[in-house]
């Protein structure tokens, strides 16, 4: 027996033995295939870009995972023990591995396993940074027994703060969140050093499955797991009994953050152009893990009444032209809310629908009679919209042509049919009738002086459409071109009052003959100035100009403005034939008013990288003296004025009179009518009223809209530039100006102001009525004509046979 026993005893001694050396050399096995630890001394994890107004304000973020990097230093105490409180109690007690929680989750497993949920491991905090920066996720003794190893290393390595700053930097909290920092921001839209106690304690309480405590679908579920770390925190003595009965009685007050890029539908596209500018400038990469900072030159008030007053008014334009039917449509049945809820996804996986096109919503016509139509919404929720607020959906026909007036709203909408309804007034169900525009248009706002765009707007919703027509659309800008013609003409002799015949006019082109008209087809009105010919945007006085002036001086002249990258070399293009973008000639005509300066769009003021150091400036001047340490009565910094001067600044103020009386009493009048506020600015329409533009400005603000299809089509009989665009400059102009006071143009030296005959141009004489203030150079002989010889005129190709002349340039205007 005693034999046998100690038989037993040498196996066992083995066993234990030999056990013992395998674990050891499992473990140093392990060991010496960690990953390696140290780099996390130089942790710098991908962290949100995020793009500024000029006032400081949010205007979109870039990411692909939403995170933003703070130092353990700058984290609020209750915030962090939040955290240690609800996942590790012991994290600045123990070495890295808590056993009395390894024992007590293997434990809980038993009860895991019998009710098939998920298992626990016991982690702390350090075997969780372990875990999520050197390892894997998987449910496997390796994998734990290396999370283990590591978390030792890490221990006798680093910091417990640094080890916290890393957990609190990188765990995943839900709703696009990664960290503590852009958790705060994307619920509470704060800061951490913000956040109250109840806060940080909901931040804490979602470590464990953010889904199952969602701020919105999981509320009451959220708010008792919140509870339960406020409890922990009192328990562990980081906050007072009265801290957390006050915490507890906090309402959640969590919010779902907006998805990444602009954070208003406004701000699309002006965010989007910004983005490509980054890219390139620095790469994908530094835009999306580099946590950027980037100031931009937007102003939010300025770009809200940019969207407002674009939408408004291509709205007004749309509802003039019908109804061109529902978005689509589906069958209605017992249980349509569900189903029109996912008919919704559907349309707008299809582009058909946007979350951007608030406060309209799409609605699902449940029947309809004649005095209206029931509508239902994918909650289940229940409208009408009466007869008189869809009666201006006549059947679309063309453009120019509309269907029988509306008498019942079961003429217009039909049951199962899917359209946009926007609510009349606030705590009503009652709705009007709504239609996405199929014309199209944009907006741009330019510091004349700078060259910051203020204001953007490409389109009516980015989500239906990407393409910016502020910036991408190249079209032929009609008579908004003819500034710079006249600018020419003041440059070579000519006077605002110098007189040019406006009768029928034929001219040799390359290929063909061509006779210019006026809008008013036939009609010509003799000898007229300069100002008049602009002012009421009269065409073939403006080709005749053209052609005493020459194309290739006309062309050298207006390259300096940066209107095209190649303009045909054809008399056409002085009635605006040749093409352009929106931004380039709004920067053009920021030249007038600037006083002859050159203009160059700004976008971006600035940009930081994560550790704040600035990589990238707008002005590059030197200012030494800028960088006074205090006042001892020297005089204001001068800084050098390095823009190129493109015109003569006598002419600018002349062009800048000139358009000033367009507004005033030319084809821009409707402009005038909206305020009396000083402003300046061309109406332009391109043939068959194909393309309508405004742009003009105020002494410190340039702006330009156009307005037409994507797919060039005619906007309909009509529909001018002084229709069309006009209204949207002014509504944007109105709002811009509100609180500015009306300062007048100024008026550089050499410039004279002298009374004269609106109509003739001569010097006024007691009896004249028609009497206005204009604008000559202090060389300028006031009544007289420069000498055409002096003028060079621009070689033509051969004359083509007189039986080709087309009338291809009538509606330039």
């Amino acid at each position: 027996m005693f034999r046998l026993m100690g038989l037993a005893l040498a196996i066992g001694a083995l066993g234990i033995i030999g056990v013992a050396g395998f674990s050891a050399w499992y473990l140093n096995k392990l060991n010496a295939d960690l990953p390696d630890y140290q780099a996390l001394a130089n942790y710098a994890p991908p962290v949100t870009t995020r793009v500024y107004a000029g006032d400081g304000s949010l205007v979109a973020e870039f990411a692909r995972e939403r995170r933003l990097f703070v130092p353990i230093e700058s984290m609020p105490d209750h915030v962090k023990y939040a955290f240690v409180s609800a996942e590790d109690k012991t994290f600045y007690e123990h070495g890295g591995i808590d056993l009395r929680g390894i024992t007590r989750a293997q434990l809980s497993n038993i009860s895991n396993v019998l009710r098939g949920r998920r298992l626990e491991g016991g982690s702390t905090i350090t075997q969780q940074v372990a875990k999520n920066f050197l390892l894997t996720s998987e449910q496997r003794i390796e994998r734990k027994l290396r999370e283990m190893l590591i978390a030792r290393k890490m221990e006798r390595t680093y910091t417990k703060d640094h080890i916290l700053e890393l957990y609190l930097n990188e765990i995943y909290l839900g709703n696009r969140s990664y960290g503590v920092a852009a958790a705060a921001l994307n619920y509470f839209d704060k800061s951490l050093s913000d956040l109250s106690i109840a806060e940080a304690a909901y931040l804490a309480a979602i470590t464990k499955g953010p889904s199952n405590y969602h701020p919105i679908h999981n509320e009451s579920r959220a708010v008792e797991r919140r509870n339960w770390v406020i409890g922990r925190l009192r328990d562990d003595g980081h906050i007072t009994p009265e801290q957390a009965e006050e915490a507890r009685a906090q309402p959640l007050g969590a919010q779902i953050a907006p998805p990444l890029g602009a954070r208003d539908w406004t701000m699309e596209y002006f965010a989007e152009e910004v983005r490509k500018r980054i890219v390139d400038l620095y790469g994908v990469e530094a835009l999306y893990d580099g946590g950027l900072s980037v100031r931009t030159s937007i102003d939010p008030h300025l770009q809200k009444k940019a969207g407002e007053a674009l939408r408004k008014w291509l709205v007004t334009y749309d509802q003039r032209h019908g109804w061109r039917g529902a978005i689509s449509s589906m069958d209605v049945t017992d249980d349509w809310a569900k189903v029109f809820s996912e008919k919704i996804d559907e349309l707008r996986n299809a582009r058909k629908v946007s979350d951007d096109m608030a406060p309209w919503r799409p609605a699902l016509v449940l029947s309809a009679n004649t005095e209206a139509a029931k509508i239902g919404f994918p909650d289940g929720e229940e409208a009408s919209i009466p007869l008189e607020h869809l009666i201006w959906a006549r059947q679309y026909i063309s453009a120019n042509d509309l269907g029988e007036e509306v008498t019942a709203a079961s003429a217009v909408l039909s049951r199962g049919d899917v359209v946009y309804v926007e609510r009349v007034q606030e705590d009503t169900d009652v709705y009007a009738l709504r239609q996405a525009p199929a014309v199209n248009g944009g907006l741009i706002a330019i510091d004349p002086h700078t060259g910051r765009v203020v204001a953007m707007v490409g389109g009516f919703s980015f989500q239906q459409s990407e393409f910016n027509r502020a910036v991408q659309a190249e079209r032929q800008p009609g008579s908004t071109f003819k500034p710079f013609v006249y600018s020419v003409a003041l440059d070579s002799g000519y006077t605002p009052a110098s007189i040019v015949l406006d009768a029928p006019f034929v001219a040799p082109s390359l290929d063909s003959w061509y006779k210019p008209g006026n809008y008013i087809a036939g009609r010509y009105y003799g000898e007229s100035t300069l100002r008049l010919g602009i002012e009421q945007s009269r065409n073939a006085m403006t080709a005749r100009l053209a052609q005493d002036l020459g194309i290739g001086r006309i062309i050298d002249y207006v390259n300096k403005f940066n209107l095209s990258d190649s303009l045909p070399r054809e008399l056409a293009i002085s009635l605006g034939a040749g093409e352009t973008t929106l931004m380039r000639i709004t920067a053009g005509y920021s030249v007038f008013v600037n006083g002859g300066k050159s203009v160059d769009p700004v976008f971006i003021d600035r940009i930081q990288d994560r550790t704040g150091k600035t990589i990238y400036k707008r002005d590059t001047r030197n200012c030494p003296s800028c960088n006074a340490e205090f006042w001892s009565g020297q005089s204001e910094p001068q800084l050098l004025d390095t823009r190129d001067q493109v015109i003569d600044p006598r002419t600018a103020y002349q062009v800048t009179s000139l358009l000033e009386g367009v507004v005033i009493r030319g084809t821009g009048s409707a402009i005038r009518r909206a305020t009396n506020k000083p402003l300046a600015g061309k109406t332009g329409t391109t043939n068959d009223y194909k393309d309508a533009w405004f742009v003009g400005f105020s002494p410190d603000l340039a702006a330009g809209v156009y307005v037409g299809f994507d797919l060039p089509q005619t906007l309909g009989q009509g529909e001018a530039g002084g229709k069309v665009a006009a209204p949207i400059f002014a509504d944007f102009m109105v709002e811009a100006l509100k609180d500015e006071a009306g300062i007048p143009f100024r008026v550089p030296s050499g410039v004279r102001l002298v009374r004269v005959n609106a109509k003739t141009g001569r010097p006024a004489t007691g009896g004249d009525r028609n009497v206005i203030l204009e604008a000559f150079k202090a060389d300028d002989v006031i009544g007289a004509d420069p000498t055409r010889d002096e003028l060079s005129l621009d070689p033509l190709s051969a004359a083509p046979r007189a039986e080709d002349a087309q009338d291809d340039l009538n509606g330039l205007y």
